[in-house]
């Protein structure tokens, strides 16, 4: 069953989006060698909760923390521990927020120190494709043309690995709704979009095979080769000629300005 959203319910994810946008940025400001991810995940909640809002990803499935925190070679899902950070690590941080009943959703590849170019690289097309995709959220374009823009520039001109077990969803009361939002496909593709669709669009890719596997915490989904992988991710609403981003990546990039333990993508 596909949600469409009235206008007052995409302002609403809109504001869930924001907010995580700001925690992500809460999050980043604290980014150096030496930090673990329970630390950023503590100062995470803690920042949610005090402007108002619910982490929508504490105790969803019975995930323990309120950030998914995914290091190297981890894709997504990665649970927050006592890890330190490393100089020349590449942490992806996603986050969910619940306001006024609706979910907003988002992520973040950050660079700290001195990342290897290779893995740099890695990050700007990730990033790259997200946007491409998200040019193809418009009306009368169907899913499949959102995940052939991905992989046609991540996979098929650039030549990394485009996972494939895990994809973007819609999203609003429920963190996941119909339609799934895969990172590959055929254009002319899946269910026809019409305005006021929101879903979260979120590019995983890894700098070698596609293949992933599960780690024994049960949770955490890494790359098969131990390779790098990369995630972003916005939330967007289908419009009739270009799509609206409800999350908002600018919070994130003027922390890493200010943060001189990261580097830019």
């Amino acid at each position: 069953m596909i949600y469409y959203k009235t206008e007052e319910e995409v302002e609403l994810i809109r504001e869930s989006c924001l907010m995580v946008c700001r925690t992500l940025a809460h999050a980043g400001s604290f980014l150096k060698p030496g930090i673990t991810g329970a630390f950023i995940d503590a100062k995470a909640e803690e920042f949610i909760r005090d402007h108002g809002g619910i982490p929508g990803f504490k105790g969803y499935g019975g995930f323990p923390g309120s950030l998914c925190i995914s290091i190297n070679e981890q894709v997504v899902h990665g649970i927050p521990t006592e890890r330190e950070f490393q100089d020349g690590d590449i942490i992806s941080i996603d986050c969910g927020v619940i306001m006024n009943g609706y979910n907003g959703d988002a992520a973040y590849t950050y660079a700290l120190g001195d990342v290897a170019e290779e893995t740099m690289e890695l990050l700007r097309v990730t990033k790259e494709s997200l946007y491409r995709g998200i040019a193809q959220a418009v009306k009368g374009n169907r899913i499949g043309d959102i995940g052939y823009a991905i992989q046609q520039f991540s996979e098929k001109e650039k030549g990394y690995g485009v996972v494939r077990e895990l994809v973007g969803h819609g999203i609003g009361k429920s963190l996941h709704e119909d339609p799934e939002v895969p990172n590959y496909g055929k254009r002319g593709r899946g269910i026809l979009m019409k305005e006021n669709l929101v879903i979260a669009i979120e590019p995983m890719v890894n700098l070698n095979t596609k293949n992933i596997v599960q780690e024994e915490d049960g949770w955490t989904i890494r790359t098969k080769d131990r390779k790098p992988s990369a995630h972003y991710e916005h939330t967007v609403v289908v419009r009739k000629n270009k799509a609206e981003i409800l999350s908002d990546h600018t919070f994130v990039e003027e922390i890493i300005k200010s943060n001189s333990e990261l580097k830019q993508v």
